[in-house]
């Protein structure tokens, strides 16, 4: 298990997924589940986010599980 960082580039409230763009990452952005512990309020474009990954190399084993 790993943990990242990134930025919220948007957030869908609907699936509860954000795109965001890994620090350190060539690829301009990427779907990842948020944890529902997170209220939709503190989900704003721009705000940096911690992701946990669960096994490296697979994009859907991460979720967000952080904003600030």
């Amino acid at each position: 298990m790993d943990l990242r960082s990134g930025t919220l580039r948007e957030f869908n409230a609907a699936t509860y997924q954000a795109t965001v763009h890994l620090d350190g990452s060539r690829q301009t952005s990427c779907a990842v589940p948020v944890s529902r512990a997170i209220p939709q309020a503190e989900l704003v474009a721009g705000r940096h986010v911690g992701i946990l990954e669960f096994w490296e190399g697979d994009p859907t084993a991460r979720v967000v599980a952080a904003v600030w």
